[in-house]
Parts: C-alpha cells; sequence; structure tokens
C-alpha cells in the first residue's frame, strides 16, 4: 500500500486507511529519516484508534502507553538504544506479544527482537510538506 501525504492534515486519512488494510495486525514498524515524520503518523493512529490524551515522542522514555476503547496502545522510540539487551531489559516481549497495538520507530535499532509478522511502514521525505508512506 503506497499513500502519498501532500500536507499533515492528511494524515488522518492516511492513519485510517493503514488500521482499516491491516486489521488484525497490531505491530507496526516506523522506518525513515530523522525529521520524516513517524512520531506524527504515531500520533495519527493514536487518534483514530481513539486516544483522547495527548501524545509524544517516547525518546527518553522509550516507551509510552496511551488509553483506547480497544486497550492500551505502545509507542517505542529506541533511537537512544545503544544495544538489543536495552530492549530486553525493558521487558519488550511483554510489550509486543500483549496483544495490544504497538507502534515502533528505529525498529532498525533492535533487528533480531522483531517479530517475523510485523507491519513495515517506510516514510520517505519528498518534500518539506509531502510525504511518500508506504505500508507492507
Amino acid at each position: 500500500m503506497e499513500i502519498l501525504v501532500n500536507n499533515i492534515s492528511e494524515l488522518a486519512n492516511a492513519a485510517k486507511m493503514i488500521l482499516n488494510h491491516y486489521l488484525k495486525d497490531r505491530i507496526f514498524l516506523l522506518r525513515g529519516n530523522m525529521g520524516a515524520g513517524k512520531t506524527t503518523l504515531v500520533n495519527a493512529f493514536a487518534q483514530e484508534l481513539g486516544v483522547s490524551d495527548s501524545t509524544s515522542s517516547p525518546t527518553f522514555s522509550i516507551v509510552n502507553e496511551y488509553a483506547s476503547a480497544s486497550g492500551p496502545i505502545y509507542h517505542f522510540d529506541f533511537y537512544r538504544l545503544k544495544n538489543e539487551e536495552e530492549a530486553l531489559d525493558l521487558g519488550y516481549e511483554e510489550y509486543f506479544y500483549s496483544g495490544c497495538y504497538c507502534f515502533v520507530e528505529w525498529p532498525e535499532k533492535i533487528p533480531n527482537l522483531l517479530p517475523l509478522d510485523a507491519r513495515q511502514i517506510h516514510i520517505e521525505i519528498l518534500d518539506p510538506t509531502v510525504r511518500k508512506i508506504i505500508a507492507k
């Protein structure tokens, strides 16, 4: 699935399309350069899933939990991890195998720990306001 997002106001629709297309999936791995919009897209996913609290990047806390009508939603940012052992110490397995939604930024930091059936989302910067999102 490929979605062209021309401005930030179109992100809600992109999030809805991805969630509807991958109804049974719960783990989404977001890849893209710094500033591509990974956190902004996670915010759109959270809103689409009914999170009413404000969302933010868990860069320093590694994981944020948001309450939704469908249960907890976990948002990971592994950018600051030095090695996979830090994710093991965090207890990532409890989150990933909980059946809850998990949105993971910088999954390339833990390549050997990622579930094989996780959905890949690549965000490419085409210009300052335009992004190409490829979900597979």
